[in-house]
């Protein structure tokens, strides 16, 4: 990469500007509709049928909302904005206990248990070392999950306080039972604590504890019916084009609270039971607009604009449709687990689903993310034992039945998803094979992956793609993949071994069958490239398929708001033109909300923000993001638009300006997977607070 001396911040961000014009009135031609909409004041009663609280131009709604599939009205208390609940009443799964003990012997049994740990803690026993000491409780911890299980969370709460590893309030609401507590107990159960399961859960309590275990070489050839095909290319280019909508993490927020706190110290912003401890008690610092900040998730007032800002920008409006729309996951709100039920997800599905479908025309193809479960982020395997393994078959049955509802998908294609996680592969109208995943079960943060985590495919996710993936291959078919979260980038999100596999799949499976791939979670606009051979060689001729990262409804954190719609060609399946759209978050405390609704606004075309000398007829593959980066290496500027573009244009984004945020982004760029994302420079991948490289 060729060096570039730092420059003034002023020179900086007068020639970023001048690219941004340049680049915005160069496309005015070609946008897709109109290039701002106004949204109207109020919101939209008809949406929902009744109203516990009807809209005003000072608060949110409160609708009733009903489930077709419960054959319930969800009460009120569950989204009061000054009644948030605390205690979650949801059954839980424990692990069968191998011994049948007395209370008071239970009582014993884990108190001695609690002593052991806090010895191995203080360096007794002869054990040193943090990992050392981590894995040796562990191992105490494994007997007591498998002798009195239900006795488990009181004890995690009790030692988590005991070491001051974190608040007592934290302690609780994290280890309690109806939290994480039960979830803790089977995988200290079931796991091999005392190999590389327990290096993992280590690891994730704390860097400090254990470092990150290295990747485990997975022979993914044994997965796959048949070999390459030799010299397999994609189909050729029908010429015929269709708008296909992307839109990504929802987040709605019904608990969202106008005027209060909107920058909160702590846990998520704008609602009644926050405050900014800099300020005395009931003082605001910023009130909540009515359509969002920084800080908070989406309320219903900017949910309902955003979806009324797709039609006039996009260019499809009255009764016309899209060709399809892809959702790639996260409705749920980001409140601390106590704060979540089942009722609370199932009430988040039923209303955005409902939102989607008075908006949008034509089908939509969902994918669950990891806030749309409870607890947040797990997702469990079906080989667990006995009944563990179909304790969130509650939620794919829920979805499953409102895609149906919705005539999304069929019945068939609802009953595949409740066995695979609420995954599922459909043939759309213009021949195209979707095939959607549970990325949960490549996320570090969901927990049970800590179960026999030499084994990538103990879900069996990887057995279902690789079989539609050979049934599309068998059957000439092109395929999009959806998924929430992103399988590598910077490798902070995914796990190595999973996502490690999953690249060897897309590599036997691109470029001819797999035309594009699409992923949300981390609220960015980033692109991912998957090359061939594991990347062993990042050129233009091994670059196969491209990783889309879409950008989020929601603002949180620090992001504006907005989405993506493509110009898709009907027979490759490959992108020709991405548009991208945006609200300005930071001009929300301004608006006359009597008056005026937030604005949204066309913010660049992809194929003429980065322009790399590519043919007009030629498509925005992974060879063309290949060269972006290419053009990248000795082109800052425009790296800079990138980084601006990835915070959807927020005032709140840090600039990237030096080498090494540079050498960065392009690493970030050219990594499909974890192991990829983590051998880059650090401390660049996400836009939401400043940088913070590792200090050498």
């Amino acid at each position: 990469m060729v060096p570039f001396p730092m420059r003034a911040a002023g020179l900086i961000a007068s020639t970023l500007l001048l690219w941004l014009t340049s680049a915005v009135t160069a496309q005015d031609p070609a946008i897709p509709g109109s290039s701002s909409f106004i949204v109207p004041a109020g919101f939209p009663t008809s949406i929902f049928s009744s109203y516990y609280i009807k809209p005003v131009p000072t608060q949110e709604p409160q609708p009733a909302v009903y489930d077709p599939v419960l054959n319930l009205t969800f009460p009120l208390n569950l989204t009061d904005w000054t009644t948030i609940p605390t205690v979650d009443l949801d059954p839980v799964y424990y692990p069968p206990a191998v011994a049948n003990v007395t209370n008071a012997t239970a009582i014993a049994f884990v108190n001695r248990a609690i002593a052991q740990i806090l010895e191995i803690a203080a360096g007794a026993g002869g054990v040193s070392g943090n990992c050392s000491k981590c894995v040796a409780a562990l191992s105490i911890g494994k007997v007591v999950a498998q002798v009195v299980p239900k006795s488990v969370p009181n004890a995690l709460v009790a030692l988590c306080q005991a070491t001051g590893f974190a608040s007592n309030s934290t302690c609780k609401n994290t280890y309690e039972a109806t939290s994480y507590g039960a979830i803790w107990t089977q995988i200290l159960a079931l796991a091999d604590v005392g190999g590389e399961d327990g290096l993992y859960i280590c690891n994730s309590l704390s860097s400090t504890f254990c470092p990150a275990p290295t990747t485990i070489p997975f022979n993914a050839s044994s997965l796959f019916p048949k070999p390459k095909p030799a010299n397999a290319t994609a189909p050729c280019a029908s010429g015929k084009r269709v708008k296909v909508l992307h839109l990504s993490d929802f987040h709605l927020d019904p608990r969202y609270y106008a005027a209060s706190e909107a920058n909160c110290s702590s846990s998520l912003c704008c609602r009644s039971n926050v405050a900014n401890s800099a300020l005395p008690t009931g003082q605001v610092s910023l009130p909540a607009p009515l359509y969002g900040a920084y800080k908070c998730d989406t309320p219903y007032d900017l949910g309902a604009a955003a979806l009324q800002a797709i039609g006039p920008l996009t260019g499809v409006i009255g009764e016309e449709s899209f060709a399809w729309t892809v959702y790639t996951g996260d409705l749920v709100s980001h409140d601390s687990q106590n704060q979540l039920s089942r009722s609370y997800v199932e009430y988040t599905e039923t209303s955005v689903y409902s939102m989607f479908k008075n908006y949008i025309n034509g089908p939509v193809f969902p994918v669950l993310g990891n806030h749309d479960t409870n607890p947040e982020a797990i997702d469990g395997p079906h080989s667990l034992p006995g009944p563990l393994g179909q304790q969130f078959s509650w939620n794919y049955d829920h979805v499953s039945e409102l895609w149906k509802n919705n005539a999304w998908i069929d019945n068939a294609t609802a009953g595949e998803a409740k066995l695979h996680y609420a995954a599922y592969s459909v043939k759309n109208q213009y021949g195209l094979r979707i095939i959607t995943l549970n990325t949960d079960f490549w996320y570090k943060s969901n927990y049970l992956n800590f179960i026999n985590t030499t084994d990538p495919n103990t879900s069996g996710v990887f057995t279902f793609l690789v079989n539609e993936l050979q049934a599309a291959e068998d059957a000439g078919e092109r395929v999009w993949i959806l998924g929430h979260v992103l399988t590598g980038w910077d490798g902070s999100n995914p796990l190595d071994n999973p996502t490690d596999l999953f690249y060897q799949i897309v590599d036997r499976y691109s470029p001819h069958v797999i035309a594009n791939i699409f992923f949300g979670h981390t609220h960015e606009d980033q692109i991912m490239i998957f090359y061939a051979n594991n990347a062993t060689q990042q050129t233009s001729a091994a670059a196969l398929t491209s990783g889309w990262i879409g950008p989020s409804v929601t603002p949180l954190t620090n992001l504006n708001s907005g989405f993506r719609l493509y110009e898709v060609d009907t027979g490759s399946f490959d992108i020709y033109d991405a548009y991208t759209f945006y609200a300005d978050v930071n001009a929300f405390p301004e608006l006359n909300t009597s008056a005026t609704g937030p604005t949204f606004t066309f913010e660049y075309n992809t194929r003429a923000a980065y322009p790399v000398g590519w043919p007009d007829d030629a498509p925005l593959n992974a060879t063309y993001w290949h060269a972006v980066t290419v053009a990248m290496e000795t082109n800052r500027t425009m790296i800079e638009v990138f980084n601006t573009f990835q915070g959807k244009s927020s005032v709140k984004t840090p600039n990237c300006t030096n080498d090494a945020c540079a050498a960065a982004k392009i690493c970030y760029m050219r990594s499909g997977s974890a192991p990829l994302g983590r051998q880059c420079p650090q401390g660049y991948g996400s836009v939401q607070s400043a940088f913070d490289p590792p200090v050498v």
